[in-house]
């Protein structure tokens, strides 16, 4: 009987074995983010915290079904662009059930939701409307708690960050080879404008760019060194804004943006524009309806005065390519409209077509890069 039973169990030790034999045990996967941390995690990330509800759209480049790894959100995108959201619902109608963890800023983040949905990863902006790696509470506590946390970034210093922020998020998601796909597409559109304004030596014609005008808020927000005043300057162009504001983003005084009278004027719109007398944009809005209130809003006091205005140089780009990995749309749009010496044949709405046929899951089609005066 001693015998039978070590023989039984020699019997169920082999068993075993052959069964597991085929069973890979994965390697943890480890990062540096674009703050400069090393981040280690068991297995690819299943259960997404977002800082940003914005990054749904980053996280559509990279995942081929973004809505089924998110764990909870910051809502800026379902209350702030209901049409981009509204387009997301009726592919995925599961997003409805996604637990918000504050609303649209960081100090609504709620650090207790956040911890209740149980996530294996989050996911925050290096700057921007959620927790950034200045939020220390929120740090110490999802750390406290065992939650490992990557910061990206596709606003600050986009030309930077945006590939490395792609491949953190490829590699945590498992998603290497889909995110190699975009990059590749990415760097080849890029290196496009990067080397015909090398072989330029034409001037730089000065540009304003005028984040989210509206009619009672004065003139002008301006991008300053980095996000959309990267492009700027990437495209052959002089961004005012960057010899006056140190950081990203900030405002420029009236008189400087008269006295500089640039020669292209580039405004930001989005799908809530209708409410607060901005510029409208976004998914599903006619090109139509953005001319007439960008008309609306280049012939407002200071901007209606500039040179940019009197020439008709006058466009408008979405608000949040100014934090996407979508920005490439914008970098081409920019350089058409800055330089049509150099770029007369881009088309940024077929390299939307593009994105939208060849990398997202969800078709973004609307108005999303319009000229006053249809080209």
């Amino acid at each position: 009987m001693i015998i039978l039973r070590k023989l039984k169990a020699a019997a169920a030790a082999v068993a075993l074995v052959v069964a597991t034999a085929g069973i890979a045990v994965a390697d943890p996967i480890t990062v540096t983010d674009v703050a400069g941390r090393e981040v280690t995690i068991p297995a690819p990330a299943k259960r997404l915290l977002l800082g940003e509800g914005r990054d749904l759209v980053t996280l559509s480049v990279v995942h081929p079904d973004p809505v089924s790894v998110l764990a909870g959100w910051l809502g800026d995108l379902r209350l702030l662009d209901t049409d981009t959201y509204d387009r997301f619902k009726a592919a995925y109608p599961a997003i409805e059930r996604v637990p918000l963890v504050g609303s649209t800023n960081e100090e609504s983040f709620s650090i207790e939701k956040a911890l209740s949905v149980a996530p294996d990863l989050a996911v925050l902006g290096f700057a921007g409307h959620g927790p950034s790696p200045r939020s220390k509470e929120v740090i110490d506590r999802l750390t406290e708690a065992g939650i490992p946390i990557v910061f990206i970034d596709f606003r600050g210093k986009p030309l930077e960050n945006t590939i490395p922020s792609l491949e953190i998020l490829g590699k945590v998601l498992g998603q290497e080879e889909r995110v190699a796909r975009y990059v590749s597409f990415y760097r080849e559109r890029l290196e496009l404008v990067k080397s015909r304004v090398a072989a330029s030596t034409a001037p730089r014609p000065k540009v304003l760019v005028d984040m989210r005008p509206t009619m009672d808020g004065g003139c002008c927000g301006s991008p300053g060194k980095g996000n959309l005043g990267e492009f700027v300057d990437l495209a052959g162009g002089h961004n005012i804004g960057a010899d006056v504001l140190p950081g990203p983003l900030g405002p420029l005084d009236a008189e400087y943006v008269l006295t500089q009278d640039p020669a292209v004027y580039i405004a930001t719109g989005t799908a809530g524009g209708a409410e607060t007398g901005g510029i409208q944009m976004g998914a599903g809005i006619d090109p139509a309806v953005t001319r007439e209130s960008l008309d609306r809003l280049a012939h407002r006091p200071v901007v209606g005065d500039l040179s940019a205005v009197r020439d008709g140089r006058v466009y408008a780009l979405w608000h949040s390519f100014y934090n996407s990995p979508l920005n490439i749309v914008a970098v081409e749009a920019i350089a058409k409209w800055v330089r049509p010496d150099l770029f007369a044949d881009l088309d940024p709405d077929a390299v939307l077509a593009d994105i939208n046929t060849g990398f997202l899951p969800v078709s973004l089609d609307g108005s999303y890069a319009v000229a006053l005066k249809p080209e």
